[in-house]
């Protein structure tokens, strides 16, 4: 299908791309038809981002050609693919924080008015874009870095259809989205498609592949795997291709710890402004608890305030039966304290993309390896050796940008980096978000083992499954507090979607607020 299908819009043949050593892409085929959704997909570091960013004019392949609408096209800038027809939104935001909405939205295309910018014609546009999205709720006046991640998510999409593209190219561009948000995005899709647009879309969730794809082309390892009709292989066998080698479960059996003894962590009656209310949970040694829910019910800032982001927060937090006030981040990771929190965008809050792996993951542990202000080299390296073989951090060197790591070696990176500070508490928010099946499952079976050596873990996902295969039990947030707490057989998809929209039919035997505290 990849070599001349008919129909083709797009076609890529030989292409390949070397960075010193290091193959990026190896003669790479493709092939994408007029009036369809193309899944590419493949691990982290399969060669996904250095094809997209060929197509979208951010970098030049070593050899190959690209055929654009039956002519052979080259393209030296981003612009100069937007101008034939391609439209990139990539996985890493691009959107200018101190600039408007609108600004965004229209900045590849200026709207002008005798020889001046025309705001009103923007404004009009952005508004367009964005009830085009479902982002009606999204101010065109307001700006961007101000908005929450999935709102600047559905800005990024609104700013490439503005440039009403031939081929749009989505590299994990729902994996910050709301499911509400999601699911218009797909409805956008779905209709662009029946337009005749060409849409390749990558993403790690297979439950997406299979709404909404026509074609499917997996990469693997730089190459060219296979491309095949979508429903036409199963999830097993498309991530056997994925990884090159026999697909296991992906979650490790859980460990079955009792709940004994003092909770590691208790919370009590916690609130914040409106967005937590008088929440109540414990967190065994030992033992991993979910955070499920609705994307937005108060989980991120839940996680937040137990590390000390946040200013006012009222309520009681016991580390050990022992009551503490916990100030900022500093005091929470402190040796006394003992937390560690996984952020959720790991390239704005968890890495500093320009430094290299090695200072990235000494950071947050410099107290541990510093005597009288001066680092003691041998003992960071030694940590920081320890910490890449046990999480299996695949890097050209630990001296080169974290920046040039592929997204799941970047999160393996800021996991890595709070592994280093020895922690009790490991707090993750969204942690496998935009990462690879094969890093997903390392992340799974890393948990398992820091609870099998007595770290208590609060886990916040927005994956159902991530939930039911890695938790002993899952408190379910809604309009800020815990409403259900679910464990065991009780622990099914079918609950946690009803708890987390509130159906009173699916919480005839949930336990009361307080009891819920477990």
């Amino acid at each position: 299908m990849a070599e001349g299908t008919p129909g083709s819009l797009l076609r890529v043949e030989g292409i390949s791309k070397h960075y010193g050593g290091v193959r990026a892409l190896e003669d790479v085929q493709f092939s994408c038809r007029a009036g369809s959704i193309h899944a590419l997909l493949g691990e982290n570091g399969a060669g996904k981002s250095t094809f997209i960013k060929i197509l979208s004019g951010v970098v030049l392949p070593d050899s190959g050609s690209i055929v654009l609408g039956g002519t052979a096209v080259s393209f030296a800038t981003p612009k100069a693919a937007a101008d034939a027809g391609i439209a990139c939104i990539f996985q890493e935001l691009s959107l200018l924080p101190d600039l408007t909405v609108a600004d965004n939205i229209c900045i590849a295309g200026r709207l002008r008015r005798f020889g001046r910018i025309d705001r009103v014609a923007e404004r009009r546009r952005a508004e367009e874009m964005l009830a085009l999205i479902g982002g009606e709720d999204i101010h065109p006046a307001a700006p961007a870095g101000s908005l929450p991640l999935s709102r600047q998510q559905m800005v990024e999409i609104a700013k490439a259809l503005a440039r009403q593209p031939k081929v749009l190219i989505l590299d994990e561009a729902t994996s910050a989205l709301t499911a509400a948000d999601v699911s218009k995005v797909f409805t956008l899709l779905k209709r662009l498609r029946t337009q005749g647009m060409a849409i390749i879309y990558i993403s790690h969730r297979m439950h997406e592949i299979a709404e909404i794809a026509d074609d499917c082309t997996v990469f693997r390892n730089g190459r060219y795997v296979e491309t095949f009709a979508a429903g036409t292989r199963s999830d097993d066998a498309i991530v056997e291709m994925m990884i090159g080698r026999e697909y296991s479960s992906a979650f490790p059996p859980l460990g079955g710890t009792a709940r004994e003894g003092k909770p590691a962590l208790s919370i009590r009656h916690l609130s914040w402004t409106t967005a937590l209310k008088d929440v109540s949970l414990d967190v065994h040694p030992g033992e991993v608890v979910g955070l499920g829910g609705l994307d937005g019910q108060g989980q991120r800032q839940f996680l937040l305030a137990l590390f000390g982001v946040l200013i006012g927060v009222a309520g009681e937090i016991e580390l050990d039966g022992k009551p503490v006030r916990i100030a900022s981040p500093r005091h929470a990771k402190s040796p006394g304290l003992g937390l560690a929190l996984i952020p959720e965008d790991r390239k704005n809050e968890g890495l500093m993309l320009p430094m290299t792996v090695r200072e990235n993951l000494s950071f947050a542990a410099l107290d541990l390896v510093s005597r009288f202000g001066r680092i003691d080299r041998k003992a960071e390296s030694q940590l920081i050796d320890r910490v890449v073989r046990q999480l299996a951090i695949k890097s050209d060197g630990l001296d080169g940008p974290v920046a040039a790591l592929s997204g799941g070696n970047q999160q393996k990176v800021v996991i890595g980096k709070w592994l280093m500070t020895q922690p009790r508490i490991v707090l993750l928010n969204d942690p496998t978000r935009g990462i690879d099946v094969g890093t997903k499952q390392e992340i799974y079976h890393l948990l398992r083992r820091l609870a099998e050596q007595g770290t208590a873990i609060l886990f916040y996902s927005t994956d159902y499954d991530e939930l039911m295969g890695c938790c002993d039990r899952v408190a379910v947030f809604y309009d800020g507090t815990v409403t259900r707490m679910l464990q065991g057989t009780e622990l099914t998809e079918h609950n946690l979607i009803g708890a987390a929209l509130n159906l009173t039919s699916t919480a005839n035997q949930s336990p009361s607020h307080r009891g819920a505290t477990g």
